[in-house]
């Protein structure tokens, strides 16, 4: 996890990290919080709010901490938008029970207080895909999980994930997977990616090998 530190008002210090994409790195964070005796008043996906300023020493201890649970810290502007770019579509997509919003350019710029434009244009250079993509990606592996789960029929499905028709997710489907919905939830290996996975085109080292797996 890559770490950027910005200093704000109530003298709150916000710090942002990198990979850290579910409940599991939410725990991991608060586990090296509590080592270092500091103290949190928020911890959501990709950034912490904390109450003390930290020395360049506490700093580097976090840092290491975190390396070990596969997490960076981040500390430059544009891996830090890329990362809340990514972040609030993961958000959306497998952490919340409300409908897939309609238009993502719309939202992510509400969210964000940026152009879309710029966002999209540096998301393709940084990342090697497009935002469109990213988020189909995503989109087919929370369809993925919503079949297994079994609790929500197709027609259901396609209703939350914001889809015109079940034909329009099947084909879009089946475009990424090579598999329709139907003879995917057949399969008795039912295979799913991490969710730091997802999406990604160029190749990512991360630091000690290590990836927390949400699935």
């Amino acid at each position: 996890m890559q770490l950027c530190m910005k200093k704000h008002g109530n003298s709150l210090l916000k710090l942002y990290i990198k990979y850290m994409v579910s409940s599991r790195c939410k725990m991991a964070v608060k586990e090296e919080l509590k080592k270092l005796d500091l103290h949190f008043i928020v911890v959501d996906l990709g950034e912490i709010e904390i109450m003390e300023t930290i020395s360049s020493e506490t700093r580097n201890q976090l840092k290491e901490g975190l390396l070990h649970s596969g997490l960076e810290l981040m500390d430059n502007k544009r891996a830090v938008l890329i990362e809340k770019i990514k972040n609030a579509i993961i958000e959306m997509v497998h952490h919340t029970d409300e409908m897939i919003k309609v238009n993502f350019s719309n939202f992510l710029s509400d969210k964000l207080q940026h152009d879309y434009t710029y966002m999209a244009n540096l998301f393709s250079e940084i990342q090697g895909t497009t935002i469109e993509q990213f988020i189909i990606s995503h989109k087919i592996e929370r369809i993925k999980e919503l079949l297994i789960y079994g609790e929500l029929n197709i027609t259901e499905i396609a209703w939350k994930m914001n889809y015109s028709s079940v034909a329009h997710l099947s084909n879009q489907f089946k475009k990424v997977t090579g598999l329709s919905p139907s003879h995917f939830k057949q399969l008795k290996d039912k295979r799913r990616s991490p969710i730091e996975d997802i999406g990604i085109i160029t190749t990512i080292n991360h630091p000690a090998g290590k990836r927390h797996s949400t699935s």
